[in-house]
């Protein structure tokens, strides 16, 4: 497995799938590590997948500063992964929580990003939040469900400030669309793959400066995909939608009936959308 030093001398792990033209992806969490993604819904089958293990997490090193797990200071790891890969320029995607990266990315280096690729995103670096009512639109779909009615109150619980860890666990199956076997499996492996301090760092004082980075979006040339998920309530289509309108040239795409992880949902669907707008 290819690695490298970033700025700081961390060592970072990359998995590579594929061929063809690179696409760099940046998972989520936030702070999980790469494998959670597999290979997008068979994305590996048409590009050459670029996937980084954040620091901290998956094969890659434990920084000495902890204060480098936050958001805004990850966007020199990923500048290192250009400079390791000798691109110009860098397709690039982000899931969930590795959107905010993504985003703080092209607002830093717009030059350096050939297409943008935003899957289910989380919206914080641009200052968006989904309010309780986008997220009850979503979770009404869910209705007919065999688990609806426990998730459902749970998710009320979580609204009303009232919310235990059970609370919390019990609303997981409403970022799935389908809360099959598979999907359990994928949710269960994906809470052993977080760096949980990491996680906490992400996000901290200081990480987002949302008007700055509006401003630097609002005029970025790259061409720019959104992918949001239909039942998705922990990105659901209104607030992906609000981040489209940030961007002078969005394409926003919905998957009908797509959680939050949309490649595992319809992977033909998920993976033609992708490659036909990263050519």
């Amino acid at each position: 497995m290819p690695s490298f030093a970033s700025y700081d001398a961390t060592p970072l792990a990359y998995h590579l799938l594929g061929d063809g033209t690179p696409l760099v992806c940046l998972p989520g969490g936030p702070m999980q590590d790469s494998a959670y993604l597999g290979d997008l819904g068979g994305l590996s089958e048409r590009l050459r997948l670029v996937l980084l293990d954040h620091r901290g997490t998956g094969q890659s090193g434990t920084p000495t500063d902890l204060t480098s797990y936050r958001c805004d200071r990850l966007v020199d790891d990923v500048e290192s992964l250009r400079q390791q890969l000798g691109l110009d320029r860098l397709n690039l995607l982000g899931h969930s929580a590795g959107a905010s990266l993504a985003l703080l990315y092209a607002a830093r280096h717009p030059g350096r990003v050939d297409r943008l690729v935003l899957v289910t995103p989380s919206t914080y670096a641009v200052g968006l939040a989904a309010t309780a009512e986008a997220r009850r639109d979503a979770v009404r779909l869910r209705a007919a469900e065999p688990w609806f009615g426990p998730a459902s109150a749970a998710f009320e619980q979580i609204n009303a400030g009232q919310a235990t860890d059970s609370d919390w666990s019990a609303i997981t199956p409403f970022t799935y669309g389908r809360w099959d076997a598979a999907a359990q499996a994928h949710h269960a492996a994906g809470e052993l793959a977080r760096n949980n301090e990491a996680a906490a760092a992400f996000g901290a004082e200081g990480a987002f400066q949302p008007e700055a980075t509006r401003a630097a979006l609002a005029t970025l040339g790259a061409p720019v995909l959104l992918i949001a998920g239909e039942v998705d309530a922990n990105s659901p289509p209104s607030v992906v939608a609000e981040l489209a309108g940030v961007f002078p040239d969005a394409t926003l795409v919905t998957l009908p009936g797509g959680g939050h992880y949309p490649w595992l949902d319809d992977p033909t669907w998920f993976s033609e959308t992708s490659a036909a707008f990263l050519g």
